[in-house]
C-alpha cells in the first residue's frame, strides 16, 4: 500500500509492480436534483474525481445503489444508470456491474479503480513555499443546491450549477501532469477550506487565499444572501474556522462560500508559482474557463490557513 487514510487523501494507492499501481475510491450519495439522468452524470463525474486527483486514469467502475423496494418507477432507475453510464464511458472507463440494497432513501454512486505510475503519485500534501494554488471550477454548488431544493433557484443558475457538477476533472488532471505538481485534491463535501486544512497540515506550511481571486457559480452571492447555507457549509464552518485565519476585510458571504460543501468540485493545485501562469492558459484553452489562481503558500505561521 502506497497511500492510505493517514492524511485524508483522495483515493488509496496500491501498488503493482514498479511502474503500475491501482487506485482505489468510493463515493455516492443522495439524489441533488430532480432528474435521475441528471443525478447520474453529477454521482458518477464525483466518484471519478478522486482518481484524477491523485493524477491516476480512472479505467472499471461498479454501480452502488439504493432504491425503494416499491413507491418509485423502474424507468427513473434506468435513467439514474444511463446518467452514469454515459459519463464513465466518456471518461472511457468501464461499467462492469455493481451492486444494490433495497433503502427507502435513493442514493447512488460508484465504486471506481484507477491505474496510475506509482513514481508519480500527486498527493494531497507535500505543498511547498512559492508555491500558486490554483482552482480548476467555480464554487458554490452547496449553496445553489439549497435554493434548488427550496425552489429559489432561478434556471441559468440551476443550468450553471449542473453543468459545472457534471464536468470531468480528465482534462485538469492531464494539464496537471505537464507540470511539477507539488500537492493536488478535488474539493468537495469540506468545502474549500476542509480539503486546503488537510493539504496545508500535512505539507507544514500556510495556504494564503485571496477573497476577491475565489471563483463563483452564477448566483451563489445572491444565494448566500438569501439564507441559503446548506447544514454541511454550517457543520464545515464549526468544524474548520479555527484553523483558518479570516482578515476583517473579507465580507461574510465569502467566508460562507470558502466552508461551502461542493459535489463534483474542481481541483486544488499546488504547483511552483513560475509555472501558474502557464498551466492556467492551459486550463482555460482546455475548456476550465473558471479556473483560476486563488492563492499561494507560504511558511507555516500560527494558522494553517488565511483567507485575506
Amino acid at each position: 500500500m502506497l497511500v492510505g487514510i493517514s492524511t485524508g487523501d483522495d483515493a488509496g494507492v496500491f501498488r503493482l509492480r514498479d511502474d503500475l499501481a491501482i487506485v482505489s475510491t468510493v463515493d455516492f450519495f443522495t439524489p441533488l436534483v430532480d432528474d435521475p439522468y441528471t443525478y447520474g452524470q453529477i454521482s458518477a463525474a464525483n466518484a471519478l474525481s478522486d482518481v484524477y486527483a491523485m493524477g491516476g486514469r480512472p479505467v472499471s467502475a461498479l454501480n452502488i445503489v439504493c432504491w425503494p423496494q416499491a413507491g418509485l418507477p423502474r424507468e427513473l432507475l434506468v435513467e439514474v444508470l444511463r446518467g452514469g453510464s454515459e459519463r464513465a464511458r466518456e471518461a472511457g472507463v468501464v461499467v462492469v456491474g455493481g451492486h444494490s440494497v433495497a433503502d427507502d432513501e435513493v442514493k447512488f454512486g460508484m465504486a471506481v479503480t484507477g491505474v496510475i505510475d506509482p513514481r508519480r503519485i500527486v498527493r494531497n500534501v507535500g505543498a511547498r513555499v512559492g508555491d500558486a494554488l490554483l482552482l480548476t471550477k467555480a464554487l458554490g454548488t452547496g449553496v445553489l443546491m439549497t435554493a434548488f431544493k427550496r425552489d429559489a433557484l432561478n434556471p441559468e443558475h440551476y443550468t450553471s450549477a449542473v453543468n459545472s457538477m457534471v464536468q470531468l476533472n480528465a482534462g485538469a488532471a492531464t494539464i496537471m501532469l505537464n507540470h511539477e505538481v507539488h500537492a493536488a485534491t478535488d474539493v468537495t463535501g469540506f468545502g474549500l477550506m476542509g480539503h486546503a486544512f488537510k493539504m496545508a497540515d500535512g505539507s507544514k506550511v500556510t495556504l494564503v487565499f485571496e477573497e476577491s481571486d475565489l471563483p463563483l457559480l452564477q448566483g451563489a452571492l445572491e444565494q448566500v444572501r438569501a439564507g441559503m447555507i446548506p447544514g454541511g457549509g454550517t457543520r464545515n464552518r464549526e468544524y474548520y474556522a479555527p484553523h483558518v485565519k479570516i482578515s476583517d476585510e473579507v465580507s461574510e458571504e465569502m467566508v460562507s462560500l470558502a466552508f461551502d460543501p461542493q459535489t463534483s468540485g474542481g481541483l486544488l493545485i499546488s504547483v511552483p508559482g513560475s509555472q501558474s501562469v502557464a498551466m492556467l492558459a492551459e486550463l482555460h484553452k482546455a475548456g476550465c474557463t473558471d479556473a483560476a489562481i486563488v492563492g499561494r503558500v507560504e511558511p507555516r505561521g500560527d494558522f494553517p490557513l488565511e483567507l485575506v
